[in-house]
Order: C-alpha cells, then structure tokens, then sequence
C-alpha cells in the first residue's frame, strides 16, 4: 500500500540549495532577525558576513570540495555561524553532541570527519589526538566574528536595513567554490544513541525536505523558531532551514542547551511563533502542572500568556496519540496548529504530518490511536509487510524506517510501534508492545507506558509494564491514581490475551527519555522485587517510591512484641516448672549472670513465637526455592523456641538420671543441629531469579 503525492515545486531548480535561499534572504533583508539568543543576536547580514569569513578560513586551511567538518561548540549562535561557513566553503557538516563528550567522540567516530571545528572548552574532551584535524572556533575570534547587533526592540524583526547604513551584500558564492551537484552529500545527521550511525544527506534532499515542509507549515519571515532539541537531533541539524530559508528568525539558547524552564520563559520573551518539540516537551510548555478541568482556550490563554506568540507547535522525534494531540490543540490559541511530524535521518526528517482537520470523523479510542497522517508533498510513504517506508522526492529508493504501520480505510497511516521493540516470549514467539502498551494506556490513571520484557538469569523472560501519571500529575480531582498489577490486569482482561498481559507494573513519576526525546527503554530501571512485593508496596506510595515505608513499623511492632511475650515466658517459668530458675544457693555475681541467661531464652521464645507466625511472609521475598523456604522457616523458629523449655527440663533433671537426659538430647540438641544445617543450607542457596516466583495472578481465568 502507498500514500503519496507529488508538488509542483519539485524538480524545477536542480542547482538550487538551502544555502541559496539563505543567501538570497541576506541580500533581500540583511537587517532582519537572523539569530536571537537572549540579550544577543545576529541580522542575516552579519550572520552571512561571519560565515563568509569562517569559510575563508576553512579554504586557507586545505578544505576540500565535499570534506565532512564536525561541529562542536556549545555557542549556539556559533554553531550556526559554522554550518553556513562549511557550506559556503564547499564542505558537508555533521554537529557533533558537546553535552555529552562521550556521545560525542562516538558521533566522530561513526563520522569521521577531516575537520573539527570547536571551542578550547570542549576540544580536550572530543579530541584524543588520534581524530580528525581540529580549527579552533575561539581563536582568532576578530578573524571569525565580530561585534554581535542587537535589534532595536521598537523595530520590526524583518526591518531593512537604512540607506544611508553601510552594507556588504553576499556574493552568490565565495570565489573558486563551484555550485555542489544536487547529489553531493551536505550533511551527515546521526540515528540511535547508544551506536550512533551516520547517515549522509544530499543538498537535493535538504532543499526538498525543507520546500515540502514550506508546504505544509507556510513559514512567513515573521515568523521566530525554537528548537528544544539538542543540536546534533536530526530536527534542528536539518531543520535549521525551516527558520533561516523562509527568512524567520531562529531562537536560539544564550546557554549551552534549553533547560525545561528556559523554553516557557523564551516563548514569552521571545514572543516565539513556532515552536520544535517533542511530545514530552510539548506536555511540559502545555500541559505540565496545568489544573483539570481548565482544557477551554479563554482559560488556558487568561491563566498562561506565555504561548499567546505560537501559531505552531510542530511534535516530533516520538509517538504523539490524539488524545494528546487534541490536549496540545486546547491549550493553544484559536487558529494555531499542532502538527505530528515524523521522519526518519535518511529523509531529513521528514516523511509524513497529521494535524487533527485531517480526520473524516470523530473516533472511539483516541487514547489508543497515533495517526502519522500523510505523506508530506513529494514524498510518498508504503507499508511492505507491516514496515513503513519513505520514499523521498526524486526517485530515491525507499528508507525503511523499522516502524510498524497500518493503512486505514480514511487514507490515513497509523503508527504500530517500533520492530526493534519487539519481545521474544517463552516458546519462541514474537510480541509486538506497541498494542499492548495503548491498551494499558487507556486506564485513566495512566499517561504513558512501556512494556519491556525482562530476562531472568534462570527463568523464561517476564513482562514489565512501566507506567507514568499523565502530564499534570495527579492535580485535578478526578486524578485516578497509577494502576497496581491486579487493577492492570482486571483492566486488560478482555483486551489482550493472557500471556501479552504483564506480570509486575513498576510505577514511575516519568518515562526516561533520550535528549532527542525518545522514550529510553534502555534506562528503565530493573525490577528487584517480586510481584507480589511489588503489589504490597505498590499501596503505600502513589508511585511506587514508598514502597518500603510499611517495613520499619512492621518490624518495630514484631520486636516489641517479641519482647511482651518473653516478659510472660518468664513469669510462667516457675508454673511450668517450680524451682527451675531458684538461685538462693548461687553467690553473685553468677546469680546475676544466670537470671540474664534466663531472660535471654524467654524473649528468644517471645521472639521465636512471632517469627513463626509472621517470619514466612518475610523470608519468601529472598527467592529461595518454596520447600527450603518453609524449612528454614521452621527450623529458624525451633531454634529461638526450644532454649526456653530446653534449659528448664535440663536444670530440673538430675544428672545421674539417664533415660531423662538421654530423652532431653534427642528431643532437644538433634533436632537443634538438624536446624542448624537447614538454616546453614538455606542461607548459601542461590536465590531464584526475581521474576521466577509463582503469582497467584497466573492462574486468573482467561476471560
């Protein structure tokens, strides 16, 4: 199956590139906004200056037409300055991660570059000598830059510049740097984070990628763009064009990288129009902390002026469902659009969008649906044996993208989750998580959710469902707290089949998310505790995180009774047995010493009483084998019993009286070393795996 369709706009420009219509954008308005980073900020003029001069110096050092520059500097504006430089100079340019140097020597070496072009700062971490040649940005700093123009605030952003104000319009290109065939490689993003690879990009396919989203968004030179994403994510290292080809304005971080609250605070100051995000991005500006019951424009736009400017709000990097997406659409302003953009690196990052309009009718499950949409113009998105495929414009092969998708009837695709997600059950048998976990989260209690199977180091592989609150917390008052795993399965019965349902549901306040800000399953933590624990703790924490509480007064209370119940052992002493603890005849200090030893052995049986009533429950979590649990149990339970009566009989036998004492040892010190032995056997078993416990909810009926 195939969804596509083909724009007018493709095809006519073959030496057309992004830097073109940057350039042309500097010729046209060199006075408007180019860069805005806080107090700081650079016209297209001056942005075209710099990087006209870094690209001089790019080609007095030896540059090649094609060679891969990396990019690494935490200057934001910088960064920006660099990728127009390496262009103008002939070159591709790859943005390597600075947050992380150890991403970011892994992007170098998937790359690897001829040039690095970084700051001192962070030279010493991403240069180990052995790599590619290093050009230091912050040296030289005159040669490169200069002084950065603040825009008067009383003028418009797409101003101008004066007559009589001296300017020094571009030329095309530098001189001896030839136009780059469509075909050669502009830039190399990067997919994955533990392994990064490098995918290379054409100039064809970023001036396609950014037309078709021209299409789609109608960018206008009024316009101001943000990225919350980190500079080397495929959506701001290839969707830079969106801002600085449409003649807008990029808002860039005065810091290294956005924080959370840096984003709010810059949509309002900046008076941001359109705004680059993830789907937890978007619910922390939108949604996160925000009351239930106010989801009406007139009282989100009264209670939060801070995202009147947006027009925009453009989702990407992860899966976005439509209840989400209606929420986002609430908060914004009447007339302002949420897009669902999804594209793979080999795409640049596009493929296909979907905003809510797009829908023929309104639907039952949204909470359990993502719509991807459709295919952005000139590119055309097949479904092959359930994968999704992208074709890109100009005839290019087809990029498969690893995700699952569906067709629908309304010609709309459907997102069904990722291949690399996949679960391998007992027998063989492949679980794709993806239905499983929207079916967990349409409990109303649950905002997002991974399933993940986890293995045991000697058992088959179990399902762990990690759930989250939805984005606000539990602050409204119809909040339906996070599911424990009776109420998750009671919830499930009928939706999925027994064995795809989960077995322990670890409760957590958020998913973790990569920086691009993709739900990480690597950083899910593991499970210690059974299921059964699990359930127990899970009531006495909202999320789980109190799970242990009840420990310390359970315990305090076994004690403390333990103690009451000696106490009476030791007044019972001399009914049970009269004259067993006299110590008229005993010259002290042994007397003393003796009556210690007495009330020693009465709260031992005070405590072995508690233990025997309440000590199994407790010894079960250590995961040794059922049978040499229940023996342990008793055995420990004889050993704090027995010295009670033992020594009691003992002080009132006489010791020529043979048969007694003969009686006394067998029924008293054999079964005392037998114990011992179970206990010494219990406590260097190995224990079992977490998740090889038996779980009464096991046995639930299918239903």
């Amino acid at each position: 199956m195939t969804q596509g369709s083909e724009s007018v706009r493709f095809g006519k420009r073959t030496t057309d590139t992004v830097l073109h219509r940057f350039e042309q954008w500097a010729r046209d308005t060199p006075g408007a906004r180019a860069l805005i980073a806080g107090p700081d900020g650079l016209t297209y003029g001056e942005l075209d200056a710099r990087a006209d001069r870094l690209a001089h110096r790019l080609l007095d050092s030896g540059l090649t037409p094609g060679a891969l520059v990396a990019v690494g500097t935490a200057r934001q504006s910088e960064l920006v300055v660099a990728l127009l430089a390496v262009l103008k100079a002939g070159g591709s340019y790859t943005v390597i991660d600075v947050e992380s140097p150890r991403s970011g020597r892994r992007q170098l070496t998937a790359a690897e570059p001829v040039v690095l072009l970084t700051d001192a700062a962070q030279q010493a971490a991403l240069d180990n000598g052995a790599g590619p040649r290093v050009i230091r940005l912050d040296a030289q700093a005159a040669a490169i830059g200069g002084p950065r123009t603040e825009q008067p605030a009383d003028r418009p952003a797409d101003a101008d510049v004066p007559a009589d104000r001296p300017t020094d319009p571009p030329a095309d290109r530098l001189p001896g740097v030839a136009a780059p065939p469509p075909g050669r490689t502009a830039a190399v993003l990067f997919t994955g984070s533990a392994e990064p690879r490098a995918v290379p990009v054409s100039h064809g396919l970023l001036l396609a990628a950014h037309e078709a989203w021209a299409e789609v968004a109608r960018p206008t030179p009024q316009d101001r763009h943000l990225f919350t994403v980190g500079p080397d994510a495929t959506a701001f290292a290839a969707g830079w064009t969106r801002a600085l080809c449409s003649g807008g304005a990029l808002v860039l971080s005065p810091r290294s990288a956005w924080q959370p609250g840096d984003v709010r605070a810059a949509v309002g100051t900046d008076r941001v129009t359109v705004l680059h995000t993830d789907p937890a991005g978007a619910a922390r500006l939108l949604i996160e902390g925000a009351e239930q019951g106010a989801l009406t424009p007139a009282a989100h736009l009264g209670a939060d002026p801070a995202c009147r400017s947006l027009r925009l709000l453009v989702v990407a990097g992860d899966r976005l469902y439509l209840d989400e997406q209606a929420t986002l659409q609430i908060r914004l302003r009447p007339g302002a659009r949420v897009l669902n953009v999804y594209g793979p690196a080999e795409c640049a990052g596009i493929g296909t969008w979907f905003e809510l309009p797009q829908l023929p009718h309104p639907l039952d499950d949204p909470e359990q649906i993502s719509l991807l949409g459709t295919a952005f113009p000139g590119f055309r998105a097949e479904v092959h044996g359930g994968e999704i495929r992208l074709v890109p414009p100009g005839g290019a092969d087809a990029v498969p993208t690893g995700d699952l998708g569906l067709l629908r009837e309304d010609g709309l695709l459907e997102y069904g989750g990722r291949l690399r997600d996949r679960i391998t059950l007992p027998g063989g048998r492949l679980l794709d998580p993806y239905p499983v976990e929207s079916a967990i989260r349409s409990h109303e209690g649950i905002g997002a959710v991974i399933l993940k199977g986890v293995d045991g180091s000697r058992g088959p592989r179990r399902l762990v469902a990690y759930v989250a609150p939805p984005p606000g917390g539990p602050t409204g008052p119809a909040r339906a707290p996070l599911p424990d795993i009776e109420e998750l399965r009671d919830h499930l019965a009928g939706k999925v089949l027994r064995e795809e349902s989960p077995r322990t549901v670890i409760r957590l306040r958020t998913l973790p998310r990569t920086t691009a800000g993709q739900e990480d399953r690597d950083a899910l933590p593991l499970p210690i505790l059974p299921a059964a624990v699990q359930r127990a703790g899970s009531k006495s924490g909202k999320y789980g995180a109190a799970a242990g509480k009840s420990e310390t007064p359970a315990g305090c209370a076994a004690g403390c009774g333990g103690v009451g119940l000696g106490f009476v052992a030791l007044i019972l002493t001399n009914f049970l047995w009269p004259g067993s603890t006299d110590l008229t005849g005993v010259p002290q200090p042994w007397a003393f010493l003796f009556f210690v030893l007495y009330l020693f052995e009465c709260v031992a049986f005070g405590i072995g009483v508690v233990f025997l009533f309440g000590g199994r429950a407790r010894m079960l979590r250590q995961r040794r084998g059922p049978s040499l649990t229940v023996a342990a149990h008793l055995a420990v339970s004889y050993l704090l019993l027995s010295w009670w009566p033992q020594d009691n009989f003992y002080r009132l036998a006489a010791k020529q009286d043979w048969p007694r004492q003969a009686a006394l040892v067998y029924a008293f010190n054999i079964p005392l070393m037998i114990a011992g032995v179970v206990v010494a056997a219990y406590v260097v078993s190995k224990p079992a795996d977490p998740f090889d416990f038996h779980d009464p909810t096991d046995d639930w009926p299918d239903r």
